[in-house]
């Protein structure tokens, strides 16, 4: 066979039908596919694998020892049974096989092998369902390399499937490792030299075929580092690419928009809302796009700074758009800059609102207004992104708590324009190593202080499994603050947890962002309908007025419940999470949050946000079930423990792991993480970022580093590259 590259099909190499269950069950077509599919884990021939451990309804792969075998005749239909007992010395695990006798003379009690299938659950024990094995003598010549198999040296143990066990991966593996060429190192001789790492051949056999636990340190501190360096080399140069596209240039003019808005501010900025309004107007006056992404904490002013970006393009001309993830959010948004711009500014702009559930007239005249360019700043939702929505001249895209928009979404938006600037905003704080792994190609500005005359929020956990009694003072504290003129929230996890339906059941678009975590209960109890009803029965509460309030309602009727509650003409609403982000009532004081342990760490932060918001203390009870002690338990009292939501988020990130933490943060590259691990590799990343800047500003089109150019195209397909630049 001629030698193969990373390049080369696996079709021609290890056959169209193991080329075709690997392209189905792990998306692979080509040598560099394969090799870049590590091991998981590794096993000797002597090892017995904790067979407790094995999560139930995964497909796993084990070392284990034949303990007993029995056949019997099956009841209910001809043929046989014959079940396999294999065990680590202290937990065992049946595998079943139907009407086939012939593989008791392999499967004998005292042998060992590596076992694979999906752990199910049959009486008190565990059981593989469709089993497939390898065993350490006999047939193991074909299909495993004899030298892993007989000697204590390492076997390899893939990520698998179950038509797709382990050892049939390391097979072909063998094979292709056996036929690899020469390969061009991603990292140049010197770079690699200095950090002590192996060239990438080395590197590749280190991690597929070793012989030692030295040997697989080695390898993955090496392809650690070339993952890091590929992506933030990749994300260095769509940072590139932005700044070589041409934009409109937005500066202010002295006596302009901006300077009558500044003036009229009835408070002075804080000082990082100054300083990032700087770093957002130097960008808007530069002739390529801005590319910012602003964090910061819930209410310490994102909209002020986006407002005085969008009032900077407005001086020359330019449109804003404002793109928010809920109808009702869209709707406070609008308010809010109307409110902000006043009676002077307002009509000058006309900020209009363009959702889907306008009506027919209302939507025509507000896309006309867009179109003509009346209205220069302009708030919506995925109406925005309809092809009947054009502008006039759109020079900002301002997206609002982007985690909830899709990459083509936002490109549809940016798209309406010719090189638009972009403002992202967050109110979810992101870790230094998570902003660098998913936003690199982004500048990244932080707003840390918060506005002075806020009373602050206290945080207490509702432990009402532990502690029923609690369950009533928490509708007595409810109760107390709206006899003191205040308002409250009350947040549940879904609509209604016990109906028919999905749709009626559960929120969408509002829902939890967090996966049930160990020690909470399996179903969340409260829903908005139970939630409203146990209120409307409740003693304390017959004289206060409570609504409900749900992503599936129709966005003319949640507009209008928002605005009573912010007009205080309702007292408690019960809502689900279509209130997290943006919703603006001063005068709330209170949020509860029911099953609190169904939602994430950041969310719950998010929530709260929702209160003490003017100079009224805001207080926060979190309601949970959890098992004191369990995972979900700990993210709650987390929550309730810190207020500062940038160390939220770094606690969030032990909690949780990297994986739930970047979610719909990812994109294209930001998804091909293999071996590097944001949390841990932080001091690995930032070198990279260094290394990165270092070669893209001696070599721009990386022609003396060929091999990294390489290895960007492998890992970045055409498509993935597409959603880099679109993020």
């Amino acid at each position: 066979m001629p030698s193969l590259s990373l390049e080369s099909r696996l079709d021609g190499v290890v056959g169209g039908k193991t080329a075709a269950a690997l392209g189905r069950a792990f998306q692979m077509q080509t040598v560099g596919d394969l090799l870049s599919h590590y091991p998981r884990r590794y096993a000797r021939r002597g090892d017995l694998t904790p067979i407790d451990s094995l999560p139930l309804g995964e497909n796993v792969t084990i070392v284990a020892e034949i303990r007993r075998v029995s056949e019997r005749a099956m009841r209910q239909r001809r043929g046989s049974l014959l079940e396999v007992v294999i065990g680590d010395g202290l937990s065992e695990v049946s595998l079943t096989f139907f009407n086939q006798q012939w593989r008791m003379s392999e499967l004998r009690p005292g042998r060992r092998g590596i076992f694979s299938g999906k752990v199910g659950q049959y009486k008190s024990g565990r059981q593989f369902a469709h089993p497939d094995y390898v065993l350490f003598d006999g047939d193991v010549e074909n299909t495993l390399r004899t030298t892993a198999a007989f000697s204590n040296a390492m076997i390899p143990i893939y990520p698998a499937t179950s038509s797709l066990p382990s050892w049939k991966i390391s097979q072909a593996v063998d094979l292709v490792l056996d036929s690899l060429g020469g390969l061009d190192d991603p990292l140049v001789g010197e770079m690699r030299e200095r950090m002590q790492l192996l060239p990438f051949a080395d590197a590749l056999r280190g991690i597929h075929r070793p012989e030692t636990d030295a040997d697989v340190d080695a390898a993955r501190r090496t392809l650690r580092m070339h993952e890091a360096l590929v992506l933030q080399t990749a994300l260095l140069q769509q940072r590139q690419f932005v700044r070589a596209l041409s934009a409109t240039t937005r500066a202010s003019e002295t006596g302009g928009l901006l300077d009558r808005f500044d003036a009229a501010l009835p408070f002075e900025r804080t000082t990082d809302q100054i300083s990032v309004g700087d770093q957002i107007s130097a960008d808007l006056t530069t002739p390529w796009p801005m590319n910012r992404l602003v964090q910061g904490e819930v209410g310490s002013g994102k909209t002020l700074v986006a407002l005085r970006a969008m009032l900077q393009v407005a001086e020359s001309g330019g449109q804003s758009a404002l793109i928010a993830p809920t109808e009702v959010l869209a709707g406070q948004h609008l308010r809010s800059i109307a409110r902000m711009l006043g009676p002077d500014l307002a009509p000058a702009l006309m900020p209009t609102l363009l959702t889907g559930q306008q009506g027919t007239a209302e939507r025509r005249k507000a896309a006309l207004r867009v179109a003509s360019g009346q209205a220069l700043i302009v708030v919506g939702t995925h109406a925005l992104l309809s092809d009947k929505t054009t502008f006039a001249d759109l020079g900002l895209v301002v997206i609002d708590e982007q985690h909830r928009f899709g990459v083509e979404q936002r490109e549809a938006l940016r798209a309406k324009g010719t090189s638009p600037h972009a403002l992202v905003l967050t109110a979810t704080p992101i870790p230094r190593t998570v902003a660098m792994t998913v936003f690199g190609d982004l500048d990244v500005s932080t707003i840390r202080s918060m506005p002075t005359g806020r009373a602050g929020i206290e945080t207490f956990v509702a432990p009402v499994a532990e502690k029923p009694g609690w369950f009533d003072r928490v509708w007595a504290r409810v109760a107390e603050e709206v006899g003191k003129g205040h308002q409250a929230f009350v947040v549940c996890p879904a609509i209604d947890p016990t109906a028919s339906t999905a749709a009626a059941r559960d929120d969408d678009a509002d829902a939890a962002d967090a996966p049930v975590a160990e020690g909470a209960p399996a179903k969340p109890r409260w829903g908005v309908a139970q939630a409203a009803d146990l209120l409307g029965r409740h003693p304390l509460f017959g004289s206060i007025r409570v609504a409900t309030l749900h992503g599936r309602m129709p966005g003319e009727e949640k507009d209008a419940i928002m605005r009573s509650f912010a007009a205080g003409q309702i007292d408690v609403l019960v809502a689900t999470t279509v209130i997290e982000v943006g919703v603006d009532v001063p005068n709330a004081s209170t949020m509860v949050v029911l099953d609190s342990d169904r939602f994430g760490v950041s969310q719950l932060h998010q929530l709260r946000g929702r209160v003490g918001r003017g100079s009224v203390a805001g207080l926060c009870l979190l309601v949970t079930e959890a098992a004191g002690g369990s995972p979900a338990r700990s993210r709650v009292e987390a929550v309730a423990r810190v207020s500062d939501g940038f160390e939220l988020a770094e606690i969030d990130l032990e909690l949780r792991g990297e994986g739930d933490v970047l979610g719909d943060l990812q994109s294209g590259a930001r998804s091909s993480l293999r071996l590097l691990r944001v949390v841990d590799d932080a001091a690995l990343i930032g070198l990279a970022r260094d290394e990165a800047e270092r070669i893209l500003e001696e070599d721009p089109a990386l022609s003396r580093h060929t091999g990294l150019s390489s290895a960007i195209e492998r890992r970045l397909d055409v498509a993935e590259r597409a959603a880099m630049a679109r993020a």
